[in-house]
């Protein structure tokens, strides 16, 4: 006999019937169960939040007023006829993985997730499954992530010579999550002062306010150049500006910079491939850790990843 799916594509998302709830939906519902808080998964309008006590602060500061329940990493949950726990997906700090179980099945919904730890979020923690949701962004063996360390010394070797030219360097990444990881790879110390675009700000600050380390980085006003030798950390989105009295260079912080060009097709001189999604290796070694006995796939490279998946042997399809 074919059992009843525990989640199911609808227009506003994933939608667990025996809970009667969805998870990151895109449209607003009674309640959502929501895995981080960048805008793709955690949109306004909806009844009730559910998510863990370290995305909820920065859910909230997107948000504004909202009723947010906080479930905290491996406590269980039952919402109706399911039974719910969150559990570190690694991508930025309370970032989780959801798995539901009903009807004696368990089935995991990633959300977004990155298996090399970074000593900012909590370490990506496998959870064993029968059916496993993956996202793919980077589900392509050509997107192989250097260590960290590697790529964090780089990105201070240009800040040097930048500024040994008198300029000022300008680091392009996202308000919430890479812009703090860089913030703290980097650390205290350099040629000049590290300074943040206000967006970028207002969420250390969020993150400071929940007691994760961040070095100072007072923010830029508006109308306010940085000073020669300065690293300044901005939205991608908001790098078409003179950021000083002289000389400025752009690099773009992000997984698509392993790809050639990519970075001077976007305006920047510099591209520096530190991501906080998996990678090849890593969607692959986190699948098979979850023994699950189907992959769906979703956001990214479906098609070609679910071939992929099932030429491993693999019960591999596009979710859908």
């Amino acid at each position: 006999m074919t059992r009843d799916p525990v989640l199911t594509v609808t227009d506003r998302g994933l939608y667990c019937p025996a809970g009667d709830f969805y998870i990151d939906p895109h449209r607003p519902v009674a309640r959502a169960v929501v895995t981080h808080g960048h805008s793709d998964h955690a949109c306004r309008g909806h009844g009730a939040y559910l998510c863990t006590p370290a995305a909820a602060p920065a859910i909230r500061h997107r948000l504004g007023r909202i009723a947010v329940q906080e479930l905290a990493f491996g406590t269980a949950l039952r919402i109706g006829g399911a039974v719910v726990s969150l559990h570190p997906a690694g991508h930025l700090p309370g970032s989780a993985q959801v798995r539901v179980e009903a009807g004696g099945e368990v089935w995991v919904v990633s959300g977004d997730y990155k298996t090399e730890p970074d000593g900012f979020c909590e370490p990506f923690a496998p959870v064993r499954c029968h059916t496993f949701i993956t996202e793919s962004t980077f589900a392509l063996p050509v997107f192989r992530w250097a260590p960290e360390a590697q790529v964090v010394a780089q990105i201070r070797d240009w800040w040097q010579g930048v500024a040994a030219d008198g300029g000022v360097a300008v680091v392009g990444a996202w308000a919430l999550g890479k812009a703090q990881r860089v913030l703290a790879a980097l650390g205290p110390g350099g040629p000049g002062p590290v300074l943040a675009h206000p967006a970028v700000a207002a969420m250390n600050a969020v993150m400071r306010a929940q007691g994760l380390p961040l070095p100072p980085a007072p923010a830029l006003a508006p109308d306010a150049v940085a000073p020669p030798g300065a690293l300044v950390i901005a939205p991608p989105n908001t790098l078409g500006r003179q950021w000083g009295p002289g000389r400025c260079e752009v690099a773009l912080v992000s997984g698509w910079m392993a790809l050639r060009a990519t970075a001077r097709r976007r305006g920047a001189a510099r591209g520096f491939a530190l991501s906080d999604h998996a990678d090849w290796e890593g969607l692959n070694t986190a699948i098979r850790a979850t023994g699950a006995e189907r992959v769906l796939v979703t956001h990214g490279y479906t098609a070609p990843f679910s071939r992929w998946l099932t030429e491993q042997g693999h019960d591999a399809q596009v979710l859908g």
